[in-house]
Order: structure tokens, then C-alpha cells, then sequence
């Protein structure tokens, strides 16, 4: 494959016409595709990439969409971690128009969630594969927050890749990222927080200090999202949206309704469905992370403090007992 250099000294990759790759997924004005990629010196498939790009049927007069997507290429090339997705490349397509080339995480936790709801109806993830995700989103955090002074901004299922059978959870999505003072508060107030509504905590809506504990609020729904097999929320509304459809600004009719609003920013209830002993600390860590003063909620680091212990003696166990 022929690499040139971009203006930005990173490898500047020839990308193929979207209908040549496999659509992985998409957001607020992107797609995201597979590439594959075949290296003819050794005759042998590379590890595939995903590119992302911009999503052309919707419109972007202020350019906003590619602002998003410049802002996280930047980002990713600053970052390397474990848990936070990989950069690869920075370039543009034939036609000028530019595509963040990034290490391919196999699948959304989103998608998995759906996966599951359909083929096993109400049963929550396993609690050892919640904690898990639980506890390499936190190392992800801990890094954003105290490393990288940033707030993710964007916390939910569908910027949480999986990698094989739960092997790992990486961190994606940057685009709305805002940075951090020395306080773990926005650097700058007047930064605006996008987010997903569903996702966001209460001082979102209510104009109060943006914080890392607003991440830790999502954080703990994404929790809820791996038991209920549901976004927050939702089933407050007549009919059933994706995330991104709910992050949009012109919103339909059915998500305007009283109930839904109300229910914004505030912890959901726990539907009605079997729990074992086993759930417990995946409860705990659930509702400290989604209390209403962020001062209550635990940092990135103390989640992941107790989660290593917690996951590491579950997994010696899971040994020992096969």
C-alpha cells in the first residue's frame, strides 16, 4: 500500500470509496468503515483499520461535523493507552474531503447490548464481563482525567469498543472533548458540553459546573445499560431510537414528551428482573457513580482501585473452578 506524508508528518494513507468497505457503524454526522488491509510484499492481511468519515447526506454548513473530526484526530495523536482506541492516520480522499484511519476495535458494546437483548431477551450481561468493561473504562478515564486533563464528554456504550470475548474495552470517539484544569473542572466555562442527552448527568441540564465526575455519571449508565439491555430513558418514548438519533437536534414530536424530559439527568430505575448476590458491586459502584451532587460520585481512580482487586480475585476463581 503507497504512503506519502501529510501535512501533519503522519503516514497519509489511500483510503477506498466507502462502498469498497464494510460499514461498522456511524454517529452525529460521520460513518465508520472497515478496512482491510493486504500487504503484497508479504502476501498476508495486516490488521484492519477503521476510518472514520464524514457523513455526506447530512448537511454541515458551519463545518461543525469536520471541526468534531479534526479536534479528535489531534487528540488521538497525543494519547496512548490500553484503553483509549489508537491512532494510525490523519488523511485526506481523493476529493479533498479528510479521515482519521484508527486501530479497529471489533465490535460496539452498543451493538452487543442489542445483540443480546435480542437473542436473550431480559438476562443482563455476566457480572464478571460488566466488571470487566467497568474496570478498563475507569483506566481509560483515570488516563483522559488525570494524564491527558480531558473530560471524554461523551460517555456511552456506543464509544466503548470490545475487543474478542470481552478481552478488553477501549475508549473512542473524542470529537466533543473539552479540557481540564488542575480541579478536574473545565478549563475554559464557557466550553460548551454536547454529550448524548440520555447519557448526561443533572448539571448538564441544570447550567451548573461542568466536572470528570460529569463522565463518571455516564459512566455508571453505561453500567445500567449492561443489565437493562437499554439505553437511559428511552422507555419513556413511544418508539425506539439509537443514540445517535437521540443526540440530534431536530427531535421528533415523541421525544419532546413531559415524562422523558423530566426523567433527563436523573438516575433510571432498575426494571423488575432477577438478580444474584453477584450483581452487587455492580449495583454499589451503579448508584455512587449516578448520584445527583457530583461531589458524592467516585473518581476514575477509585472505581479502578477497587475494581482491579474485585475482577482479579472473580477471574481466580473462574480459574480454579474449571
Amino acid at each position: 500500500m503507497k504512503k506519502t506524508e501529510d501535512v501533519t508528518g503522519t503516514p497519509k494513507i489511500v483510503i477506498p470509496p466507502s462502498p469498497l468497505m464494510k460499514q461498522l457503524g456511524y454517529g452525529t454526522g460521520v460513518n465508520v468503515y472497515l478496512m482491510e488491509r493486504f500487504s503484497p510484499m508479504h502476501g498476508n492481511y495486516k490488521s484492519p483499520w477503521a476510518v472514520k468519515k464524514r457523513n455526506r447526506m447530512i448537511k454541515d454548513d458551519q463545518g461543525e461535523y469536520l471541526k468534531r473530526l479534526n479536534t479528535e484526530a489531534n487528540l488521538l495523536k497525543t494519547m496512548s493507552h490500553p484503553n483509549i482506541i489508537g491512532f494510525r492516520s490523519y488523511t485526506v480522499q481523493k476529493d479533498g474531503s479528510p479521515c482519521l484511519a484508527m486501530e479497529s476495535g471489533d465490535q460496539s458494546l452498543e451493538n452487543l447490548i442489542e445483540r443480546r437483548r435480542e437473542e436473550a431477551g431480559l438476562d443482563p450481561f455476566p457480572s464478571i464481563q460488566i466488571l470487566k468493561v467497568a474496570r478498563d473504562m475507569a483506566c481509560g478515564l483515570q488516563y483522559l482525567h488525570e494524564k491527558m486533563k480531558l473530560l471524554h464528554g461523551d460517555l456511552k456504550s456506543g464509544n466503548v469498543l470490545i475487543q474478542g470475548d470481552f478481552k478488553a474495552a477501549k475508549l473512542c470517539d473524542f470529537g466533543v472533548s473539552l479540557k481540564l484544569n488542575e480541579k478536574g473542572a473545565l478549563c475554559d466555562p464557557a466550553q460548551y458540553y454536547i454529550g448524548t442527552e440520555c447519557w448526561s448527568a443533572p448539571e448538564v441540564f441544570e447550567e451548573g459546573i461542568i466536572t470528570q465526575k460529569t463522565d463518571m455519571f455516564a459512566f455508571g449508565l453505561v453500567l445500567w445499560e449492561m443489565i437493562t439491555l437499554r439505553a437511559p430513558h428511552v422507555d419513556k418514548l413511544d418508539s425506539d431510537f439509537s443514540s445517535d438519533e437521540l443526540s440530534e437536534s431536530d427531535l421528533s414530536d415523541s421525544l419532546q414528551e413531559e415524562e422523558y424530559l423530566k426523567a433527563l439527568g436523573t438516575r433510571p430505575y432498575l426494571p423488575d428482573i432477577p438478580l444474584t448476590e453477584d450483581y452487587l458491586q455492580v449495583l454499589e459502584i451503579f448508584y455512587a457513580c449516578t448520584e445527583t451532587e457530583p461531589d458524592k460520585r467516585p473518581t476514575a481512580a477509585k472505581i479502578l482501585h477497587i475494581l482491579e482487586s474485585i475482577v482479579k480475585k472473580k477471574d481466580n476463581t473462574n480459574t480454579k473452578g474449571k
